[in-house]
């Protein structure tokens, strides 16, 4: 990292930037007022009162009604908000995503920083600021949505797995999809890579969350796994501009024609077979790094909605990309230009560019302006840079084997 020799150049460089990144986040960015968490904390309130849950709504800002999409174990894990009022846990969820993105960044930047000798404090404060201009990061914020939360307990386990410690494995993953289904998609890269016994654990984990749920509020599990679940309207607008899925491509593309369950369907046995393919050839060089990476992309693009605050899950993706652009040990044509697509990528995740398609995704400028994020994640998926079994860990020091045991 190029930058000031001097702890007092470093100094002034950070308070600098710190500044300048909070200036643009107080004026710049639209902010979501915490619509997200306010749904959850209405919604835990409503339960509370009337007994359910599931039927509580309020309007978004795209003419659509948004109520509580989780399962029941969600509803539990939130409900001692309803013991704070709503400041409060305005503060607890912005407390809570502080030390999440304090812990991925962590993970994620800290053996880069080590293998390379940079400062410690400075390079952390310049990933800091970095981190919080990407558009889902800020909208997690705003919102005061979970996902960096499920994040960290996904990559718990990805820790776990590559420090020697996998027999503990599992539980993070299987909490997750419990609070949230879409994470179950790890537990399926834990049977590729034949992780039998954290698969296993994952699984248990979820299993008895869910049953957990079930015991507490049999009525809330009824209404949820029979109706809500299936009940796609009360997620939202499939051809909203924030859902940056493979659903909302073709959402946008037909609309106001409902896209097919047929072309879906077909999209994402591709997207899942490529996903397979490129876990398999992670595991045959020892990225695990990578594969964890590569799944977080195969989720966003699957699942059919993915808002733009869900993006968080590419993170490590762009991590793995940036640390192999500075990997001593290749071309530096080929350095430069992981670096450059980096750089390309995360201005992109920086710009809030879809948005310029809010009213009107027609044409091809449309197409393609509209679905910038789904072509991020195809790119990611198809060409995300593998490391081998030589190299150095994104959550770890010591090296991958060759070989998953």
């Amino acid at each position: 990292m190029t930058g000031p020799t001097t702890s007092r150049g470093r100094l002034v460089l950070a308070l600098a930037l710190t500044v300048a990144v909070a200036l643009f986040l107080a004026f710049v960015p639209l902010h979501r007022h915490w619509f997200d968490l306010n749904v959850y904390y209405d919604a835990v309130g409503h339960w509370l009162r009337d007994g359910r849950i599931y039927d509580f709504t309020i309007p978004g800002a795209d003419g659509a009604d948004y109520g509580f999409t989780y399962p029941p174990f969600a509803a539990l894990c939130m409900l001692p908000m309803a013991l704070f009022t709503w400041p409060a846990a305005i503060t607890l969820s912005m407390v809570l995503n502080v030390a999440a993105s304090a812990i991925l960044l962590t993970w994620l930047i800290g053996p880069i920083v080590r293998r390379h000798g940079w400062n410690k404090w400075f390079a952390f404060v310049v990933a800091a600021c970095l981190f919080v201009l990407l558009e889902p990061v800020r909208d997690t914020f705003s919102f005061g949505q979970v996902n960096l939360l499920l994040l960290v307990l996904v990559f718990f386990d990805a820790w776990l797995l590559s420090t020697g410690h996998g027999r503990f494995a599992g539980c993070g993953i299987g909490l997750a999809a419990a609070i949230k289904l879409t994470p179950a998609i790890f537990i399926g890269y834990l049977l590729i890579t034949r992780r039998w016994r954290a698969a296993a654990t994952a699984t248990g984990t979820a299993a008895a969350a869910t049953l957990l749920a079930l015991a507490v509020a049999p009525g809330a599990s009824r209404v949820y796994w029979t109706e809500a679940l299936w009940d796609t309207d009360r997620i939202g607008v499939l051809s909203y501009v924030s859902n940056q899925s493979w659903e909302g491509v073709l959402a946008r593309l037909f609309d106001p024609v409902p896209p097919s369950g047929v072309v879906w369907a077909l999209g994402v046995l591709a997207v899942l077979a490529v996903w397979a393919h490129r876990v398999r050839c992670a595991v045959a060089v020892g990225d695990e790094r990578a594969g964890f990476a590569l799944t977080g992309v195969t989720a966003c693009l699957i699942s059919p909605i993915t808002w733009v605050h869900h993006l968080v899950w590419l993170i490590p993706a762009l991590a793995v990309l940036v640390d192999s652009g500075l990997r001593p040990d290749a071309p530096p044509a080929r350095r430069r230009l992981l670096l450059q697509v980096g750089a390309v990528v995360y201005v992109l995740l920086c710009s809030s560019v879809v948005w310029l398609w809010r009213f009107d995704s027609t044409g091809v400028d449309g197409f393609l302006g509209s679905n910038t994020y789904v072509w991020i994640c195809l790119g990611l998926l198809i060409a995300l840079p593998l490391r081998g079994a030589r190299s150095a860990t994104m959550l770890g020091q010591e090296p991958y084997p060759a070989r998953i045991p």
